[in-house]
C-alpha cells in the first residue's frame, strides 16, 4: 500500500492522477481500466476540493492498495473535511431529460457505475470513500 498527501485543491489533481497512475502501471493496468479509475478519481478529488473544507483548503491523502488473485486496485480518498457520505442520495434518474433532472449527482452515479465497488466510511473525523476495481480486462 502507498499513500500521497496533499492539499485538497483542484490544482493539485495532476500531481494526484500521476501518483495513482504509476501504481497502476507497476501491474500492467490496461489503459482502459486505468482511464475509468482516472475519471472516479477525478471526480472524487474535485468534489473534495470544492466541498469538503469550509475554510480553506485542507489535506487529502490518496491511497492505493494492490491485490492478487484477482488482480485488483482498492484506491481510497481520505479527507477530514466536513462529514458527507455521497452514497447516500439516492441515484439520479437518468431517464429524464437533462433540464428535468435535480442537479449533482450525476458525477458520482458515474463512478458507481464505472467502479466494481464503492464504499464510504467516516472514521476517527475522516471522510474515507474508497474505490474498488479489478485490473484485467473482461
Amino acid at each position: 500500500m502507498k499513500e500521497y498527501e496533499t492539499k485538497a485543491l483542484v490544482d493539485n489533481l495532476p500531481e494526484v492522477l500521476a501518483f495513482v497512475d504509476s501504481q497502476l502501471e507497476e501491474v500492467d493496468c490496461p489503459m482502459k481500466i486505468q482511464m475509468q479509475i482516472d475519471i472516479a478519481v477525478e471526480e472524487i478529488f474535485v468534489n473534495i476540493a470544492h466541498y469538503a473544507y469550509e475554510n480553506g483548503p485542507g489535506p487529502a491523502t490518496v491511497r492505493v492498495e494492490i491485490t492478487h488473485e484477482p488482480l485488483c486496485a482498492d484506491i481510497t480518498l481520505i479527507d477530514n473535511g466536513l462529514p458527507f457520505d455521497p452514497l447516500a442520495k439516492s441515484d439520479p434518474d437518468v431517464t429524464l431529460a437533462a433540464n428535468e433532472r435535480q442537479i449533482g449527482g450525476l458525477g458520482i452515479f458515474m463512478v458507481k457505475k464505472s467502479m466494481d465497488d464503492v464504499k464510504y466510511e467516516y472514521v476517527n473525523g475522516h471522510n474515507m470513500l474508497t474505490l474498488k476495481k479489478e485490473l484485467v480486462k473482461k
